[in-house]
């Protein structure tokens, strides 16, 4: 019964019951929200490799979701709250005036969202492709939101890019197509050493490589090329410049395969003494030139 009448006397006072439908519009939108993001969090993860769809347009939509769901629930508040819904006509009688005030002050969001829409449509990256933008930033695509693109980095770094400033960079798309990665295996030898025995090792290194995929055609089997090219692609001031040809089946592999080959290469250079050359400095002091000066 006392229960009943604090009831009672909280929904006569406006203030509270008003503070009330306020506090729990937004918590059971938040609820909301946080139910909806995982279901379809569950759905992308589930679905989209069985039913082969890309990810990227479930992940926009579910974070298009929150908005959608938030705005709404700001709406059913300002319809509620008598107080409020005055303040609402007064918005709405000078909503021109909002609007140049808001669209002023928000064009960096409008242009992230915008953008954000283009990046759906026209897709060039998706969640979970491997892409490089300015400053050697590399890493897998993970989210991609109204305002900015999420990027995981091989340090297990998130790097939060807005869509607009991704939107005019030049990226390089690693998967976009075909996941295959070419790797040059660049290495110098000295001028007297072995050209054809060093070619021999590079090739056998690269074709052992557990790593390595034989992307040759059907008419180079024919012709009995080598799964491995290796060139001399520079005659140096100090070395012959050699580089082996070697494909690997996507980014994380081929950064595996190039830094093997680089050990294992070198090694096998170090047996059959094929020298890796490199530049030697000879310092000479000032104060010993003018000894040497005074002797003489």
């Amino acid at each position: 019964m006392k229960i009943k009448t604090i009831w009672n006397a909280i929904l006569e006072n406006d203030s509270i019951k008003y503070s009330i439908l306020v506090v729990g519009t937004f918590l059971v939108a938040f609820l909301f929200v946080t139910i909806i993001r995982k279901i379809a969090s569950k759905f992308i993860n589930e679905s989209s490799e069985r039913i082969k769809v890309d990810p990227t347009n479930f992940s926009f939509l579910k974070n298009s979701l929150s908005f959608i769901i938030y705005f709404i629930a700001l709406i059913f508040i300002f319809l509620n709250v008598p107080s409020l819904r005055a303040y609402g006509s007064a918005l709405f009688a000078g909503a021109g005036i909002l609007a140049a005030i808001i669209g002023f002050a928000s064009q960096k969001a409008f242009s992230n969202i915008i953008t954000g829409v283009f990046i759906l449509i026209f897709k060039p990256f998706r969640v979970g492709d491997v892409i490089e933008i300015s400053n050697n930033r590399i890493g897998t695509v993970e989210e991609i939101t109204l305002r900015h693109t999420v990027i995981k980095n091989f340090k297990n770094e998130r790097v939060i890019v807005p869509n607009s400033i991704i939107s005019d960079d030049i990226i390089i798309n690693s998967s976009i197509t075909d996941s295959r990665i070419l790797c040059r295996i660049e290495l110098g030898i000295s001028y007297d050493a072995n050209i054809d025995k060093a070619f021999e090792i590079m090739r056998s290194e690269c074709e052992n490589h557990p790593f390595l995929i034989d992307s040759r055609t059907a008419e180079d089997i024919a012709q009995n090329q080598p799964k491995v090219k290796v060139i001399v692609y520079e005659l140096g001031e100090y070395s012959v410049n050699l580089r082996a040809y070697a494909w690997a089946e996507n980014f994380d592999t081929a950064f595996q395969l190039k830094a093997d080959l680089l050990k294992s290469i070198k090694e096998k250079f170090d047996e059959e003494n094929i020298e890796i050359p490199f530049p030697y400095r000879t310092i000479v002091y000032k104060k010993d030139l003018e000894k040497k000066g005074k002797e003489n």
